[in-house]
């Protein structure tokens, strides 16, 4: 099991020692700080499980630094310690969300059992070794707040609307709720709901019936049916269509899908975690996005800060991607230079998560030694100057990836994926051309035609 930190505050040294010999006699990692202030600091830096605080202490008293956490970081649990407890004062702080309120001198026994019981019912004690979180590298008390806050919501079957910035993880954060969660052993399905066109969307997350459409040659199952029992994705719901957006509010209400050409709805089971870089609150204002959907999706609010305002993220992610990238590509290289390492951690990553991913990727590529210096790093930033891929690149690679997926539906019948791009094939096969795609590459081995011997 791993071994739990607290943070202990108190005014008075001897107090304090006593707190600290107590936790640590039961196997806690203790942190003392001497005023609510220090306490905020020592927050900064090192992220603990709970937070034992006196309540009467100059400066900055124990429900002031309460209400501090709670902005910062609302799932870590608070015990508040005073001799100058009174019923109002209790009920007053338990009102405000405070765990436990003990009264001095304190009893050895019931400090010690509401900590441990604050640790289990809050999941505070969530650790970067978990599995269900191994995939997001932090460093960042900000984001160790953010991921108390998944674990708890993924014990429910809350919806959830993660928000934040191109390239900062949402998918990733989707993923680990997921993983969290009771749903774990059945499917995850994300769909980008900015990249699909609007004729396909609708088949794509509910299904069709063969013959509904041009080109609707079987029966098409849809997302919502495949990940039965377990968690739809659905990224930049923002950029959702209108028309849309009313089925899947109704779908949601109704808890089944009616899938295209079909008289008849489908009863499913699934979990709804959304995410956008948009401001969904002003595209509702806007009449671009509908208010009955957003409250609907917006149950839980999760919001991913950008790269820039979690440096202390930077190092470790960096470290993390060389190591994957650099095996990923056979080389061996094993550090950055101190002067590179500080050029990425001051860099202003307009891209996030994923520029920086891109920027390590560069320097590892070009690394001729096992450290990467500052060189290779500042040519790599100034090859990502925002994180963003250019217009003319993006639309190669959409056009590109609409059609494999629209072979891949078809099995390689130009004739129909054709019709279902609203093409006629001389166009169709231009397009095939242009990417290098080939009919053939998507046949299943019965339509592969008959080797001739001779």
């Amino acid at each position: 099991m791993n071994r739990r930190n607290v943070l202990v505050v108190d005014d008075d040294p001897d107090i304090l020692k006593l707190l600290t010999m107590r936790l640590s006699a039961a196997g806690y990692g203790v942190q003392a700080a001497t005023s609510g202030e220090q306490a905020l600091a020592s927050l900064a830096v090192n992220r603990p499980d709970i937070v034992v605080t006196d309540l009467k202490m100059g400066g900055m008293d124990g429900l002031a630094l309460f209400e501090a956490i709670q902005r910062q970081t609302p799932t870590l649990p608070v015990i508040i310690l005073t001799a100058h407890g009174t019923i109002p004062d209790a009920v007053e702080a338990t009102k405000r969300g405070v765990f436990g309120f003990i009264p001095k001198p304190f009893d050895g026994k019931l400090l010690l059992d509401q900590v441990a019981q604050a640790i289990r019912t809050s999941a505070a004690g969530a650790h970067g070794d978990e599995p269900w979180r191994s995939e997001l590298v932090t460093a960042s008390p900000q984001m160790e707040g953010l991921l108390r806050q998944a674990r708890l919501v993924a014990q429910s079957d809350a919806s959830v609307l993660i928000s934040g910035a191109s390239g900062t993880g949402k998918e990733l954060l989707a993923r680990a709720i997921h993983k969290a969660s009771k749903r774990a052993d059945h499917p995850f399905v994300a769909v980008n709901c900015a990249a699909i066109p609007e004729n396909l969307l609708e088949s794509e997350l509910f299904g069709h019936r063969k013959g509904s459409f041009t080109g609707a040659v079987y029966d098409h199952k849809g997302l919502f049916q495949s990940a039965e029992g377990g968690t739809v994705f659905l990224d930049e719901i923002g950029d959702m269509p209108s028309a849309l957006q009313a089925k899947l509010l109704r779908a949601l209400q109704e808890r089944e899908v009616r899938p295209v050409g079909s008289a008849q709805p489908v009863p499913v089971d699934v979990r709804i975690i959304s995410a956008t870089h948009r401001d969904l609150e002003e595209r509702v204002k806007s009449g671009e996005f509908r208010e009955d959907l957003y409250y609907r999706l917006n149950v839980v609010s999760l919001v991913i800060p950008p790269l820039a305002q979690r440096r202390e993220d930077i190092a470790p992610l960096a470290k993390h991607f060389l190591t994957e990238v650099a095996a990923r590509y056979g080389k061996h290289v094993n550090t950055f230079a101190p002067d590179a390492l500080e050029m990425l951690i001051s860099a202003p990553w307009p891209g996030n998560v994923r520029q920086l991913h891109n920027v390590v990727e560069q320097s590892v590529a070009l690394a001729t030694s096992p450290i990467i210096p500052a060189t290779l790093v500042q040519s790599a930033l100034r090859n990502e100057p925002s994180g963003l891929t250019p217009l003319d690149e993006a639309k190669r690679a959409f056009e590109r990836d609409y059609l494999i997926r629209i072979l891949r539906i078809t099995s390689g019948n130009v004739t129909q994926a054709a019709k279902l791009a609203h093409r006629n094939r001389t166009e169709f096969y231009k397009l095939l051309d242009r990417h290098s795609l080939q009919p053939s590459m998507f046949k299943t081995p019965k339509q592969q035609p008959a080797r001739v011997e001779h």
